[in-house]
């Protein structure tokens, strides 16, 4: 097995744990657990290789991604309980998760399109979107609009990968680097509440002066 198809597999399962915990929050049913897993895991790579024009996508291709999801799904349904701070497990894995598929989704990216910029993208794309439909899903913060650093760190990862490569850094190095920079990333952001400058918007004029402001142009 190849160590992006290892990256492939273990990140579908990080996210899967992720969705499934989220269903445990929820107190779902089974099903809902599998599915909250399912969605986690699959959607990243789903809506990267819409955007790359590859299909059927590669859950459609290897149904071994569905099986990953259902069992990640089921382990976590009869086991989460046992857990007492499930929300913290669930950055966790989801930040270890980011870290291998903005790895994989660069590298995918940078095989179809041969563009780093499309590879650095598609990496953050992929790494993201399975966590945001987590979210949406579950009715909790999305991760697009809580302060710490998140989307930064994925594409810190692509970005890392995708230079090490262009480098001709071996494989196993280049993906390691891009890894561990997403995961530093985002893990300071969790442990230490690391944040971006935000934008502070100066007090807007009243309306009455900006209408009169529109009239005199």
């Amino acid at each position: 097995m190849s160590l992006l198809m290892m990256l492939d597999y273990a990140g579908v399962a990080l996210f899967a744990a992720t969705g499934a915990l989220a269903a445990s929050r929820k107190e779902l049913d089974l099903v809902g657990f599998l599915f909250f897993a399912a969605v986690t895991g699959l959607g990243g790579g789903t809506l990267r290789d819409i955007i790359l024009g590859r299909t059927p996508v590669f859950w459609v291709l290897d149904p071994t991604y569905i099986l990953i999801c259902v069992t990640t799904g089921a382990f976590v349904f009869c086991t989460a309980h046992r857990v007492e701070w499930r929300y913290r497990m669930l950055i966790w894995l989801d930040a270890v998760g980011i870290a291998a598929y903005s790895v994989l989704g660069a590298a995918k990216g940078l095989d179809v399109s041969g563009s780093p910029t499309i590879a650095i993208v598609t990496g953050a794309l992929t790494a993201a979107f399975g966590g945001i439909l987590r979210d949406l899903l579950a009715n909790e913060p999305s991760v697009l609009l809580r302060p710490e650093i998140y989307i930064t760190a994925t594409l810190a990862g692509a970005g890392t990968f995708t230079a090490a490569n262009a480098l001709d850094l071996p494989l196993s190095v280049s993906s390691g680097l891009g890894a561990a920079a997403a995961f530093l990333l985002r893990g300071g952001a969790i442990h230490y509440g690391w944040t971006l400058p935000r934008y502070r918007p100066r007090p807007g004029r009243p309306a009455s002066e900006a209408i009169k402001g529109k009239r005199g142009e």
